[in-house]
């Protein structure tokens, strides 16, 4: 998965999601990059017209974003079915190390909202997936760039991993790398039971950058998930958020009710692995 050789872009056409080529020429002009547009163009339903839009489709997904991507290596793909499906197949089958497409959160309740598309395509994928909320703040091209990766861990078995692809991205970009930790239940309690808390926390967090041989800045919060997390990435000014997905099978899937929170509120792109 480590490096993106190759992405996969599902596109819809929209505004958020030209603002997010940007990024994604970033990524695949630093990794040299295979890269994939693809639209899924849904079923009919019953109160539509009858009329077949793949001709008009295949010529829009044609045109679309052609003279920013034309120094790129670019196949685009049309399907047809339902979107996030489609999208978590094709890039299951196409071995696509990186899935890299925008949430759909609007307005005054962005912080609330996560597109249903994004949500399922989070849940179902098997690699890593790129999502940003705040896709109007995108800078231009020529001034993007990602110096500062934050990496969130919840000290369980997907932790190693996830530290593992923020620290080789951190490589790439010469970024600098944080690591951080939430203890919510450290917000309770007397102080010295705080204290402990806190303490083995940051042991075990230390323990895990051993595997990546390197000692990245550590820090260890006594606060809720997915606003700690946040505000510690604002504060450090994080050009990207990476974070772990779950690896257990179940009810939740392969996504953690955390991530969702970390993913909407975030201040910059999140990268969960």
């Amino acid at each position: 998965m480590f490096p993106p050789k190759k992405i996969l872009f599902p596109v819809d056409f929209s505004e958020r999601c030209t603002d997010a080529s940007r990024m994604v020429e970033t990524f695949a002009g630093h990794f040299e990059s295979q890269l994939t547009l693809l639209y899924v163009l849904e079923p009919l339903t019953y109160n539509d017209v009858p009329f077949d839009a793949t001709p008009l489709t295949t010529e829009q997904l044609k045109q679309y974003l052609a003279s920013d991507l034309k120094h790129f290596q670019v196949e685009r793909v049309l399907l047809h079915g339902d979107p996030a499906y489609q999208i978590a197949q094709f890039a299951q089958q196409g071995n696509f190390d990186l899935i890299m497409l925008p949430t759909h959160g609007y307005g005054r309740f962005r912080r609330l909202i996560l597109g249903s598309v994004t949500t399922k395509v989070l849940h179902d994928a098997l690699c890593p997936v790129w999502t940003g909320v705040h896709m109007e703040k995108m800078p231009r091209l020529e001034d993007i760039a990602i110096r500062k990766i934050v990496c969130a861990i919840d000290l369980g078995k997907q932790s190693c991993p996830t530290l593992r692809w923020a620290s080789k991205l951190a490589a790439e970009f010469d970024a600098e790398l944080s690591l951080v930790h939430t203890v919510p239940e450290a917000r309770f309690g007397d102080d010295k039971t705080k204290e402990k808390l806190i303490f083995d926390a940051g042991q075990r967090a230390k323990e895990v950058t051993q595997c990546v041989g390197s000692e990245p800045k550590v820090a260890v919060l006594s606060d809720e998930v997915a606003p700690g997390v946040c505000t510690f990435a604002e504060r450090e000014k994080a050009d990207l958020l990476v974070i772990g997905r779950s690896v257990q099978e179940g009810m939740l899937g392969r996504l953690r009710t955390n991530a969702y929170s970390i993913i909407r509120q975030s201040p910059c792109p999140v990268v969960s692995v």
